[in-house]
Order: structure tokens, then C-alpha cells, then sequence
């Protein structure tokens, strides 16, 4: 009998079939209902244990966490909640779960908690959710280059290159510590070292990427790039995944065009195919914005604003126009932003570029 995910059985009408499947507890009641999660779908399983023919001792082995091979007869579900529900015939218990000491119980848990048990925390509704989109969305960025004509690169990850000084750089070096030898002028003489040469981990892959556009014409990078910059702040990250398409004989509105067109694209698919995951984060980000200050409160949810970035062209403004907004807003001439904006010349940052008169 072929094994079948938690979500093929969800979105399965074939009843009265007999089905396998493979998972982890997420909760078992009343010696008799067994919710079941293997990671392929937001949404649990429910799988009816025959408990007055099943052994004591198996049923005191089902835990939060046990892991679990399951057969049985795949049904239309007579309780609330789910379509479909699993008659088990014979279960396996693949892999004991202590409750005294798995960590991840059926309740809801803070972050910080869940970054002390990492290797759980995938586990979690919140996290599998936002795996399961991070995967889609790498997907959709692939889908969308290749369906328009662009070619995938693979620029170097350790490179003497600073790609335009776009940040600080990890130093790669096979010295130990305090061990590297010195030239003439008591600096560290990296002629002596691996490469022969100063090296770091990359911050862009943009230069490589030009060259090959002024032979591929359209090339795309997607590969993992590096910051040094100690800065603890909830938008800057030492490790980071970069999108970086370059286009041959593209000016600067043809640009603009290349990126509304991309995001939209991404944005559509993952509305498309990862409804459950965006309605439980959806839902998740709606009850934190009930404990925040109705002020400081989002006006649009979660699937709202991604529906308003689909569905809106995209502002396009030249730089005096931007400076006109932000010298004009209430926040600067309230005199809150950190570096005010007073007259035209000066320089802002949006996301990581800042951009200069």
C-alpha cells in the first residue's frame, strides 16, 4: 500500500479507501481521536483509534510528538472541523515522544521559548506555515524568471569583490587565530593564505551578474548572500537570501516594469497556493494586532495587503517628488524620524539601498 500525505488524504473524496500514512501527533482525546500532522499541510488529520482493540500499553505510548505510521480506511468525517477522517486499523509507533520532556505542546508557545528549541519549532503551526511559503515563494521567483526568458546564474559565494562597497563583509581566511603572518608593514599577509589573497563571504553576486547579461542578455541571480554590519534591528539580517535579476539594453522604466511585474507574480502564486498557510497567519497577526494600541494598528490584514499589492499599480515617483512627501508628512514635521528631512540634496534609505541626489 503507497504511503500518502496528510494532504492528499485532506483533499481526497475516494472514501471508503484503504489508505497509509506517516506523521506526528499533535494531540490525542479521549484514548480515541488522534490529530495527525507530517508537515504538508497546515491542517491535521484526524485519525479514530478502536481503543477497546488496541493494547494499553500502545495507547499510553501516544503522545504529543510520537511519530506514527498509521493504516486504515479513509471516511467522510461525521464531526466539525474536517471532511475527512481515518477508521485506523493498525498502528505503529515509529518514534516515543516523553511528555515530561518533549517541549512542544499542544499550546501556544512565544517565540523566544520556540528559538530555544529550534529544532522543534518547525513543528509548530507558525513555522511550518511560514516554511511551507518560504518554499513556495522560491519557487514562484524560479517560475517567473524562467517562464520570461531569463537564465539562472550561480555567482560566487567567497569573492575578493565588494560588489560597489554594498556592506560589510564576513572575512573567509585559512589563518588560526593569532597566527597569521605579517609583511614588512606589520599587516596581515594574506599572500600567504588560501587564496593568495584577501577574501570575504559575498555581499551580491550583482557584478558577476552584469557580465553575464552583456552575454546572456537576461540573467537572474538567487543564492545566498552575507552582512557584517552589527546591527541588531528586526530588518537587518547577517545571512539573507537575494533576488537579482540584470537585463541587457533595459533603461530605468523597463526596470521599474521588471520589478512591479515580479512581485505581483510571486504575491499571486502563493495567494493561489498557500491558502490554508496565509489564512492561519492571517488570523495569527490579527489577534497581536488586538493587543497593540488601536493607533498603532495595521488597517489591512495579513491576505489584505497582499491583494492590495496585486491589485494597485505601483506608485512611481522621481526623487524631488520623494523628498516633497517625506519633508511634508506629519511624522518629519513632527520632527519623529530619526534623520529629518529638510531640504532637497540629502539622502534616504529604502529597504537596504540608500539612494542618493
Amino acid at each position: 500500500m503507497n504511503k500518502s500525505s496528510v494532504k492528499e488524504l485532506l483533499q481526497s473524496d475516494k472514501f471508503l479507501q484503504e489508505v497509509q500514512v506517516n506523521g506526528w501527533v499533535r494531540t490525542f482525546r479521549g484514548n480515541r481521536f488522534i490529530a495527525l500532522n507530517d508537515g504538508s499541510s497546515i491542517n491535521n488529520i484526524q485519525c479514530v483509534v478502536d481503543f477497546e482493540n488496541l493494547d494499553d500499553a500502545l495507547l499510553k505510548r501516544i503522545n504529543t510528538g510520537t511519530a506514527v505510521n498509521i493504516k486504515g480506511t479513509l471516511v467522510e468525517s461525521q464531526g466539525k472541523g474536517q471532511s475527512v477522517e481515518v477508521q485506523v486499523s493498525e498502528l505503529n509507533i515509529l518514534g516515543d515522544s516523553n511528555p515530561e520532556e518533549y517541549p512542544i505542546q499542544p499550546k501556544k508557545h512565544s517565540l523566544e521559548f520556540l528559538r530555544k528549541n529550534a529544532h522543534l519549532r518547525i513543528r509548530t503551526s507558525t513555522f511550518s506555515a511560514v516554511m511551507r511559503l518560504r518554499s513556495a515563494l522560491a519557487f514562484a521567483i524560479h517560475k517567473y524568471f524562467q517562464e520570461n526568458g531569463f537564465n539562472y546564474v550561480h555567482t560566487p559565494i567567497i569573492t575578493g569583490s565588494d560588489a560597489e562597497g554594498a556592506g560589510e563583509m564576513f572575512r573567509v581566511t585559512n589563518f588560526k587565530q593569532n597566527q597569521a603572518p605579517l609583511n614588512d608593514n606589520g599587516e596581515v599577509d594574506f599572500s600567504q593564505d588560501f587564496f593568495g589573497k584577501e577574501t570575504n563571504l559575498t555581499v551580491s553576486g550583482q557584478l558577476e551578474a552584469e557580465t553575464y547579461a552583456m552575454a546572456l542578455g537576461k540573467v537572474y541571480t538567487f543564492g545566498p548572500t552575507f552582512r557584517a554590519e552589527n546591527s541588531n534591528t528586526t530588518r537587518h539580517l547577517a545571512e539573507f537570501w537575494m533576488v537579482e535579476p540584470e537585463v541587457a539594453f533595459n533603461d530605468l522604466d523597463a526596470n521599474m516594469d521588471l520589478s512591479e511585474d515580479f512581485i505581483k507574480f510571486v504575491i499571486q502564486y502563493v495567494l493561489d497556493n498557500c491558502a490554508d498557510d496565509l489564512a492561519f497567519l492571517d488570523n495569527r497577526l490579527a489577534q497581536e494586532e488586538k493587543s497593540k494600541p488601536q493607533a498603532e494598528r495595521s488597517k489591512l490584514g495579513l491576505i489584505e495587503k497582499l491583494k492590495f499589492v496585486v491589485e494597485n499599480n505601483f506608485k512611481r515617483v522621481s526623487y524631488t517628488e520623494a523628498i516633497d512627501i517625506l519633508r511634508d508628512c506629519k511624522p518629519n514635521k513632527k520632527k519623529k524620524f530619526q534623520f529629518l528631512i529638510d531640504e532637497w540634496g540629502g539622502r534616504f534609505t529604502i529597504g537596504t539601498r540608500t539612494l542618493f541626489s
